[in-house]
């Protein structure tokens, strides 16, 4: 190798450099100087001396990078291969660049400084400590030369701490080793820190007021800097001995440093950390230091200056983190401090109290919300919710909250000074108002706590609030509300009060009543209050809703002077029928299209009365009659009220009549009650049209063409009686019941005989009166069904041609988008005839639905016999599935068929349960199957061609909702077939965005997980058996990580499991099995899928290996599998007489072997490996249980500690 090779090699690498940076470069010229500096890094023989040729201080700093990035690039993919010379040569001279081969501290780019010290760690890596036992003498003699230096090593010392213990990207053995020599220098490397901080931040102080010593100042302000973030890599971790010695040292100085504004951020990090840390009770006691005068001091008067500078991002981040500091403090004191600890509540318990509810009453929302969590933890302490000073904190806590709960500070807005924060914290106004709502939901909670220690004063202020709202003039503020002239939209200033006054006033007062004693209860207070609100009026929608709230909270006050109660209902019965005046003024023939805020108090003060009728029964049962009368006043004008409204009054009388507790009385009401909705349903045109399409589609005007498509719509009525038929069935087959006591159902004439089991069975009131309907019913979900024919699409009017597709509120609930804030109050429920079309539809198919899965419930044995009920649903509910879209398909699954399974008696699973799941099974099987067919496809496909990049486009959403069809069908099988010992089966359907974050990591499947009564009887048939198995293990390789992992751990092995005993065939064993492995190609790069994933395949393995040589054959064909290896692991696994190795070790070397087919994520497929060499030992072997745990305790000494005395 010569001078003149590696001056002409550098010269066309620098030139290859410039052209891949310039930006002028066209993209051929790129690409052809990436390869070739590329194919140099990967063979060249000369690397070494052109990358230290290239990393000159004299080249510019774009050259220099590369050619330390050559550098590192040799280290980690060619030190095992390198001479020892070579190696020695290397790291002479990148110590060398260390020692004076940069530019000044100030001068140097961050970029050479980051890739010289990854190059020392990746060093230290390999060669620390068994060849390299110096290393930490040199980068002290290092840092002896100066500030530059001593900022480099800080990186070096930082990075090998994220490496080893934070990121763990090193194999075991070199980990333990490099962790444990850190942890035995550990008291040198922390004084190093500590000595460094101390030195550089006095020259700082004594230096930065000085103009000439200026740049000096900035040098030793760096290595403060750099210090404080490598601390932050170590306090994480190291023994608590280190951060507390000397009396607490480090947290006294980080405290000191809180004051500096250079290096406060930094400081607060390490004490945050420090604060935050767990461990032993006994360790952590030193921490509390920080509730001492001095500390608490430095950490008040840096929060005081920041907050008073104004509002600067640098100071705001500063401020966050305090925050954090006080809420970690608060946990620890928590935790510390207990009926049975010697530590007491710290002196200074009351100035921390104040600091932390300055905190609390800052203008910023986030800093407000921070501070939650401890103050709930506080309020729930055993020993401080008795102090008298958090005590004497909850009135001004509750006061605090009282400003928190309004609802200012949208980014977008300038009405308050939360605002100009929220700009920091918050993207959009859509953003502000999720986090606000989370915040609210959280005070509530904390509040109610609160509330627990002191109910008085909380009621005592909430009714003093609720006093003032009703007196204060209505300010709408600046902007209108499209509802009316002169009305609130939700951001007015009055309706905000309002909002957040009811909220205050609903958490109070309800967790008074749980706390106080019967006779405790303010009760006079109570209904002054409720007399005030009963008496107010007004005409503004958004605070009606609030005041009827209001009436709810105190409700529970008319226990005790039930003389009030008809008061309340003349109130909640006027708002059922509110509108605005304005609205009236319509032409009658068309519904108003009365806005959402309007439909809101309807739908509340409804929503009220129901609930007041299932809460207190009792209360209203004496004035059933006056109840009745106002409801049938209101059902005599049809158009006075919405069918849904209409229904929830009936609701409400139907609760009541459970009150009846006589199952004559009570059947002859209903049946009175449902009169009119008979007379209706079962009339000659009604049936008609309910049994035939065409004449269904006409009926309801869906073949119409509109001219005028917001005011006109000459079919509403029709579709309103329809509506008003299925709400009314519904709301009775859902609320009518016998009653809970078994004495009173005998007395009442409900018990009609006992179960070979002994179980009582009842009969329903109801039952007569709603199986009369039922074959309408039946009818009408068979004519929706055959509504998807492609000839029924083609019959819909022009207007109407998307009838019966989504709603675009389902739309953006599916794809996750939010609603523009305004519109959910402002805007007309449905804005277009189209759109009261298309939620006349898509009500109607859920309602039906729901009534089947209430069927089973609600009338149990006396449904379940009903003549051929499997026939007649399968010929009604399952009938031309192949034309109905997957957002109609699931709520079927849901609302229905889930519901009726789980009610239904064993006796019977065969007439009933077995006929209908099967064929719903195969099908389901199938439909899925070609979907994600599809989705596989077109993904191979947009891999050359790039898709649209439109969220909301149909790709999208179809994809989504393959993916949402998939948990429910997979969910409804394992709710069949497999029983969860203690668990709820209705938990397991979550919310429906939250699914995608609630990836749990557990791996192996409860062990309790059998086989439902259900379940076997499913499996005892050949062909619904083969379909159940069949789904399970295709569904493991479609892409939906969550329904992967749930069926997984849930359905797979309790389904295999049951057919083990059988004659299974070989190729269905290895189908199974690889079907397994293929998910893991699919989803090996998720934590909690991999692992449960590899339990299941070790599971099938171990199993059925020993029966089925097969599965060896399938092994075997995994890529880059170790042909020995897999030999051993049969060998032992065949070999009972062998001494069974423990099952996490065999577990291990099973993963191991199939490392092949484990997918990784798209980051990693292409990365080229590193491979770390381990080195001779540091220690002897122990035996193995020893050694395990002692490598594995991080503040141990390494096994030194075992021959101390």
């Amino acid at each position: 190798m010569s001078a003149e090779q590696v001056s002409g090699l550098c010269e066309q690498l620098v030139k290859a450099v410039t052209v891949i940076m310039d930006p002028a470069s066209t993209q051929r010229y790129r690409l052809e100087a990436l390869k070739f500096c590329e194919e140099f890094k990967e063979k060249c023989p000369i690397c070494v001396p052109c990358g230290l040729k290239l990393a000159e201080k004299t080249q510019t700093a774009i050259v220099r990078h590369f050619g330390l990035q050559i550098l590192e690039h040799v280290v980690k993919f060619r030190w095992n291969n390198m001479p020892r010379l070579e190696k020695v040569y290397l790291k002479n001279n990148v110590m060398g660049l260390i020692s004076n081969g940069t530019q000044s501290i100030l001068e140097e780019e961050s970029h050479i400084k980051d890739v010289l010290s990854r190059i020392v760690v990746e060093m230290i890596k390999r060669e620390w400590p068994q060849h390299w036992p110096d290393m930490l003498k040199e980068l002290d003699t290092l840092s002896k030369q100066g500030e530059t230096q001593t900022e480099l090593v800080m990186f070096i010392l930082l990075r090998l701490a994220e490496d080893v213990v934070t990121f763990q990207t090193l194999p075991t053995q070199r980990r333990r080793d490099i962790q444990q020599t850190l942890t035995q220098n550990m008291e040198k490397i922390f004084s190093f820190l500590l000595t460094a901080l101390q030195q550089n931040v006095n020259k700082y102080r004594r230096m930065k007021t000085d103009l000439a010593q200026e740049p000096k100042a900035q040098a030793n302000c760096r290595v403060g800097i750099a210090a404080l973030n490598t601390l932050a890599g170590y306090i994480d971790w190291v023994a608590l001995s280190h951060i507390t010695a000397d009396n607490c040292k480090l947290l006294e100085m980080l405290c000191l440093l809180l004051n500096e504004p250079e290096l406060q951020i930094g400081a607060a990090e390490c004490l945050l950390i420090a604060v935050s840390r767990k461990g032993k009770l006994e360790d952590r006691k030193p921490l509390m230091v920080l509730f001492g005068d001095v500390a608490m001091h430095y950490i008040l008067s840096a929060a005081q200056t920041a907050d008073g500078e104004g509002l600067v991002e640098k100071h705001y981040v500063f401020l966050k983190r305090l925050c954090q500091v006080l809420c970690a403090l608060g946990s620890q004191l928590c935790a510390l401090l207990g009926s049975d600890s010697d530590v007491e509540t710290p002196a200074n318990f009351g100035k921390y109290l104040d600091s932390f509810l300055a905190f609390t009453t800052h203008p910023s929302q986030f800093l407000r919300s921070s501070t939650q969590i401890t103050w709930g933890a506080l309020f729930r302490h055993e020993v401080l919710s008795r102090d008298p000073l958090l005590l004497a904190m909850i009135p001004k806590y509750l006061r605090a909250s009282m400003t928190n709960l309004v609802k200012v500070g949208f980014p977008s807005k300038a009405d308050s000074p939360s605002c100009e924060y929220s700009r920091f914290d918050f993207d959009s106004d859509e953003d502000f108002n999720a986090f606000f709502n989370s915040f609210r939901a959280q005070q509530g909670e904390v509040m109610r706590m609160a509330c627990r220690l002191d109910p008085r004063t909380g009621f005592q202020m909430a009714g003093e609030w609720l006093k003032y709202q009703l007196t204060a003039p209505v300010d709408t503020g600046p902007m209108n509300s499209k509802t009316g002239e002169g009305l609130c939209s939700i951001f007015s200033p009055s309706f905000v009060q309002w909002d957040a006054m009811t909220f205050f006033s609903e958490s109070v007062i309800s967790q008074m009543f749980r706390t106080l004693d019967k006779d405790e209860i303010p009760v006079n207070d109570g209904i002054d209050l409720l007399q005030l609100v009963l008496n107010f009026e007004t005409k503004d929608p958004l605070i009606l809703s609030c005041v009827l709230t209001n009436v709810s909270a105190l409700f529970p006050f008319v226990t005790y002077r039930p003389e009030y109660l008809p008061q309340v209902l003349s109130k909640l019965f006027a708002s059922v029928t509110f509108e605005v005046v304005e609205e009236s003024k319509f032409v009658m023939s068309v519904q108003a299209p009365r806005t959402r805020a309007v439909k809101n108090v309807r739908r509340h003060a409804c929503s009220s009365i129901i609930k007041m009728c299932r809460d207190y029964p009792h209360l209203v049962l004496p004035n059933f009659e006056m109840l009745y009368n106002h409801v049938k006043q209101l059902l005599s004008n049809e158009l006075l009220l919405t069918q849904m409204e209409k229904c929830a009054l009936m609701e409400a009388l139907v609760l009541i009549s459970n009150q009846f507790k006589d199952y004559e009385r009570q059947k002859a009401f209903l049946e009175e009650l449902m009169a009119p909705v008979a007379g209706l349903w079962l009339s000659a045109e009604m049936q008609r049209v309910l049994s035939d399409p065409e004449a269904f589609i006409s009926y309801v005007g869906a073949d119409n063409k509109i001219a005028d498509p917001v005011l006109e719509d000459p079919s509403g009525l029709n579709r309103s009686r329809i509506s008003f038929c299925v709400y009314t069935i519904l709301g009775v087959v859902k609320r009518a019941r016998w009653p809970a006591a078994m004495e009173e159902a005998k007395a009442g004439g409900f018990l009609v005989g006992f179960m070979p089991s002994g179980a009582p069975i009842y009969r329903n009131p109801c039952t007569e009166q709603v199986l009369k309907l039922f074959d309408n019913l039946l009818a009408l979900i068979r004519t929706h069904n055959n509504l998807y024919m492609p000839e029924m699409v083609a019959k819909l009017g022009e207007t109407f041609a998307k009838a019966l597709d989504m709603l675009e509120v389902e739309k953006n609930a599916i794809l996750g988008l939010p609603q523009p804030l305004l519109e959910l109050y402002d805007s007309p429920v449905y804005k277009t005839v189209l759109e009261r079309m298309q939620g006349f539809f898509c009500t109607l198919y859920d309602n039906c639905f729901h009534i089947l899965g209430n069927a089973g419930p609600s009338m149990q044995q006396d449904f379940y016999t009903v003549e051929g009920l499997a026939a007649q649903l399968l010929s009604s509910a399952f009938i031309n599935l192949n034309n109905i879209p997957d957002y109609r398909l699931r709520p079927m699954l849901r609302v229905f068929v889930k519901p009726l399974v789980l009610s239904c008696p064993p006796e019977y699973y065969e007439t009933l349960v077995c006929p209908m799941l099967g064929p719903l099974f195969t099908y389901l099987h199938m439909r899925l199957s070609q979907k994600w067919q599809v989705i596989n496809q077109r993904s191979m496909l947009c891999e050359d061609d790039a898709a649209d990049d439109n969220p909301e486009s149909q790709e999208m959403l179809e994809e989504q909702l393959v993916r949402l069809l998939t948990r429910e069908v997979m969910d409804l099988i394992t709710v069949c077939c497999v029983s969860k010992k203690g668990a709820e089966h209705n938990s397991a359907v979550a919310a429906e965005g939250d699914d995608d974050e609630a990836m749990a990591t557990e791996v192996a499947p409860p062990a309790s997980a059998e086989l439902t009564e259900l379940g076997k009887c499913l499996t005892q048939q050949e062909d619904v058996c083969t379909a159940l198995l069949v789904t399970a293990y295709t569904s493991l390789s479609w892409k939906d990580t969550l329904s992967c992992q749930r069926t997984t751990t849930q359905l797979c092995w309790p389904l295999l499991k049951q057919v083990l005993s059988g004659n299974l065939l070989p190729d269905a064993v290895s189908w199974f099995f690889t079907g397994v492995l293929k998910g893991l190609q699919t989803h090996g790069q998720h934590d909690g899928c991999m692992a449960a994933l590899v339990h299941l395949a070790f599971q099938i393995y171990e199993a059925l290996r020993p029966r089925y040589a097969e599965l060896k054959a399938v092994m075997e064909q995994i890529p880059d599998i170790q042909k020995d290896s897999l030999e051993q692991f049969d060998s032992k696994l065949l070999n009972p007489a062998l001494q069974k190795v423990a099952d996490k070790r065999r577990k291990d070397h099973f993963k191991r072997l199939i490392t092949g087919c484990i997918g990784k994520p798209l980051g990693e497929q292409f990365r080229k490996d590193v491979h770390i060499r381990n080195l001779p030992s540091l220690f002897k072997k122990v035996k193995p249980s020893l050694e395990t745990d002692v490598l594995e305790n991080e503040d141990g000494e390494g096994l030194n500690t075992l021959f101390e005395p």
